[in-house]
Protein backbone atom coordinates (compact mmCIF):
# COMPACT_ATOMS: atom_id res chain seq x y z
CA UNK A 1 0.00 0.00 0.00
CA UNK A 2 1.37 3.54 -1.06
CA UNK A 3 -0.14 6.92 -0.86
CA UNK A 4 -0.83 6.80 -4.73
CA UNK A 5 -3.48 3.70 -4.18
CA UNK A 6 -4.48 4.64 -1.04
CA UNK A 7 -8.86 4.39 -0.62
CA UNK A 8 -11.33 4.71 1.81
CA UNK A 9 -12.71 1.67 3.16
CA UNK A 10 -16.23 -0.03 1.52
CA UNK A 11 -18.97 1.71 2.23
CA UNK A 12 -17.21 4.38 4.35
CA UNK A 13 -17.72 7.31 1.63
CA UNK A 14 -21.04 8.18 -0.95
CA UNK A 15 -23.80 8.54 1.63
CA UNK A 16 -27.20 8.66 0.90
CA UNK A 17 -28.19 12.44 0.17
CA UNK A 18 -29.27 14.10 2.90
CA UNK A 19 -32.53 13.10 4.72
CA UNK A 20 -35.60 15.36 3.68
CA UNK A 21 -38.33 16.58 6.51
CA UNK A 22 -35.98 16.02 9.22
CA UNK A 23 -36.36 19.28 11.19
CA UNK A 24 -35.46 22.99 10.56
CA UNK A 25 -31.45 21.96 11.81
CA UNK A 26 -31.31 19.46 9.22
CA UNK A 27 -31.40 22.13 6.37
CA UNK A 28 -33.53 20.32 4.18
CA UNK A 29 -36.90 20.46 7.30
CA UNK A 30 -40.32 22.38 6.17
CA UNK A 31 -41.12 22.01 2.60
CA UNK A 32 -38.60 19.19 2.47
CA UNK A 33 -36.96 21.02 -0.67
CA UNK A 34 -39.90 20.71 -2.64
CA UNK A 35 -40.37 25.31 -2.65
CA UNK A 36 -44.16 26.35 -1.48
CA UNK A 37 -46.99 24.95 -2.49
CA UNK A 38 -48.49 23.60 -6.10
CA UNK A 39 -49.09 20.53 -7.40
CA UNK A 40 -45.39 19.41 -7.61
CA UNK A 41 -44.88 20.12 -3.69
CA UNK A 42 -48.17 18.12 -2.69
CA UNK A 43 -47.46 13.79 -2.36
CA UNK A 44 -48.98 11.88 -4.80
CA UNK A 45 -48.47 14.27 -7.62
CA UNK A 46 -47.20 12.67 -10.98
CA UNK A 47 -47.04 14.36 -13.94
CA UNK A 48 -49.41 13.48 -16.57
CA UNK A 49 -48.31 12.76 -19.64
CA UNK A 50 -48.84 15.92 -22.08
CA UNK A 51 -50.08 17.89 -19.62
CA UNK A 52 -48.86 21.57 -19.99
CA UNK A 53 -49.40 23.40 -16.60
CA UNK A 54 -53.28 23.75 -17.40
CA UNK A 55 -52.84 25.05 -21.07
CA UNK A 56 -54.29 23.22 -23.53
CA UNK A 57 -51.83 20.31 -24.38
CA UNK A 58 -50.42 20.14 -27.82
CA UNK A 59 -52.58 17.01 -29.15
CA UNK A 60 -55.30 18.84 -28.45
CA UNK A 61 -54.63 21.70 -30.47
CA UNK A 62 -53.59 19.96 -33.59
CA UNK A 63 -56.48 19.30 -35.43
CA UNK A 64 -57.25 15.80 -36.28
CA UNK A 65 -56.98 14.21 -39.99
CA UNK A 66 -56.68 11.46 -42.01
CA UNK A 67 -58.11 7.76 -41.08
CA UNK A 68 -57.08 4.13 -41.79
CA UNK A 69 -58.59 2.16 -43.94
CA UNK A 70 -59.43 -0.83 -41.86
CA UNK A 71 -59.57 -2.92 -45.05
CA UNK A 72 -55.71 -2.39 -46.78
CA UNK A 73 -54.23 -5.15 -47.78
CA UNK A 74 -50.42 -4.90 -47.17
CA UNK A 75 -48.12 -6.36 -50.10
CA UNK A 76 -44.39 -7.21 -49.72
CA UNK A 77 -42.74 -6.02 -52.83
CA UNK A 78 -39.82 -8.16 -54.18
CA UNK A 79 -37.66 -6.22 -57.01
CA UNK A 80 -36.98 -8.28 -60.39
CA UNK A 81 -33.23 -7.51 -59.83
CA UNK A 82 -33.55 -8.82 -56.44
CA UNK A 83 -34.35 -12.49 -58.33
CA UNK A 84 -31.83 -12.19 -60.64
CA UNK A 85 -29.32 -12.25 -58.17
CA UNK A 86 -30.46 -14.92 -56.56
CA UNK A 87 -30.53 -17.08 -60.06
CA UNK A 88 -26.75 -15.73 -60.39
CA UNK A 89 -26.00 -16.99 -57.04
CA UNK A 90 -27.79 -20.38 -57.77
CA UNK A 91 -30.08 -20.42 -55.10
CA UNK A 92 -32.69 -20.29 -57.66
CA UNK A 93 -33.40 -22.81 -60.80
CA UNK A 94 -36.39 -22.38 -62.91
CA UNK A 95 -39.65 -21.43 -60.39
CA UNK A 96 -40.01 -19.45 -57.68
CA UNK A 97 -42.97 -19.81 -55.09
CA UNK A 98 -43.85 -18.31 -51.82
CA UNK A 99 -41.72 -21.35 -49.82
CA UNK A 100 -38.78 -20.61 -51.74
CA UNK A 101 -38.98 -16.67 -50.85
CA UNK A 102 -39.87 -17.05 -47.30
CA UNK A 103 -36.85 -19.75 -47.43
CA UNK A 104 -34.00 -16.56 -48.58
CA UNK A 105 -35.63 -14.69 -46.29
CA UNK A 106 -37.26 -12.44 -48.59
CA UNK A 107 -41.03 -12.86 -47.26
CA UNK A 108 -42.70 -14.21 -44.23
CA UNK A 109 -44.51 -17.11 -44.41
CA UNK A 110 -48.08 -15.19 -44.09
CA UNK A 111 -47.03 -12.20 -46.41
CA UNK A 112 -48.89 -11.17 -49.51
CA UNK A 113 -45.95 -11.10 -52.16
CA UNK A 114 -45.62 -8.39 -55.11
CA UNK A 115 -43.04 -8.64 -57.62
CA UNK A 116 -41.81 -4.82 -58.45
CA UNK A 117 -40.65 -4.22 -62.37
CA UNK A 118 -36.88 -2.61 -60.89
CA UNK A 119 -33.59 -4.33 -61.77
CA UNK A 120 -33.56 -6.66 -65.22
CA UNK A 121 -34.42 -10.21 -65.52
CA UNK A 122 -32.26 -12.41 -67.76
CA UNK A 123 -33.33 -16.05 -66.76
CA UNK A 124 -36.45 -17.64 -67.52
CA UNK A 125 -38.42 -17.94 -64.39
CA UNK A 126 -41.71 -19.18 -63.59
CA UNK A 127 -42.64 -16.96 -60.76
CA UNK A 128 -46.27 -17.30 -58.98
CA UNK A 129 -46.98 -15.05 -55.75
CA UNK A 130 -50.03 -12.98 -55.17
CA UNK A 131 -49.22 -9.76 -57.31
CA UNK A 132 -47.51 -8.64 -60.16
CA UNK A 133 -46.51 -4.84 -61.15
CA UNK A 134 -47.40 -4.34 -65.51
CA UNK A 135 -43.80 -3.53 -66.23
CA UNK A 136 -42.37 -6.89 -63.56
CA UNK A 137 -44.96 -9.34 -65.68
CA UNK A 138 -44.16 -7.46 -69.02
CA UNK A 139 -40.53 -8.52 -68.13
CA UNK A 140 -40.39 -11.57 -66.91
CA UNK A 141 -42.44 -12.85 -70.02
CA UNK A 142 -39.90 -10.99 -72.48
CA UNK A 143 -37.22 -12.73 -70.72
CA UNK A 144 -39.27 -15.93 -71.44
CA UNK A 145 -40.75 -17.07 -68.33
CA UNK A 146 -44.71 -17.52 -66.69
CA UNK A 147 -45.89 -15.12 -64.17
CA UNK A 148 -48.93 -16.74 -62.68
CA UNK A 149 -51.34 -14.81 -59.82
CA UNK A 150 -52.21 -17.03 -56.82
Amino acid sequence: MDLHNLKPAEGAVNRDGKRLGRGEGSGKGGTSARGHKGAKSRSGYSKKLGFEGGQMPLQRRVPKFGFKNINRKEYQGINLGKLQELVDNGTIKKEVTLDILVENRLAHKNDLVKILGDGELKAPLKISVHKFTASAKAAIEAAGGEAISL
